[in-house]
């Protein structure tokens, strides 16, 4: 299971990334946003795929319909991943915000 912690020690290992609050919640930046905590262990990510993790784990994997206008846009629960599916995760997304290759 991970954690807010773990997100926030991941995201700030990546070369220039900064945490800021963002809607009242705490969010990583690289160029753009990377990660934002949307509600309480449920974290925002950007993913090229999904499409594919929403349809293989929806109870993990999901977005609402305020997501649908930014189809790179992820909802993970935290409490049904380890540290090393969110370290993927966290990778993937902060190359899609523009960071350096992780």
């Amino acid at each position: 299971m991970a954690s807010e912690n773990d997100v926030r020690r991941i995201c700030l290992e990546f070369a220039g990334v900064s945490e800021r609050s963002s809607w009242g919640r705490p969010a990583w930046f690289a160029k753009t946003l990377m990660a934002r905590m949307w509600d309480d262990g449920i974290l925002t990510v950007k993913s090229e795929e999904r499409e594919a993790l929403a349809a293989m784990e929806p109870d993990t994997y999901f977005w609402t319909p305020h997501h649908d206008r930014s189809p790179q846009l992820l909802l993970v629960r935290l409490e049904r991943i380890d540290a090393v599916e969110l370290k993927e995760l966290l990778e993937e997304s902060y190359r899609l915000a523009g960071g350096a290759e992780a």
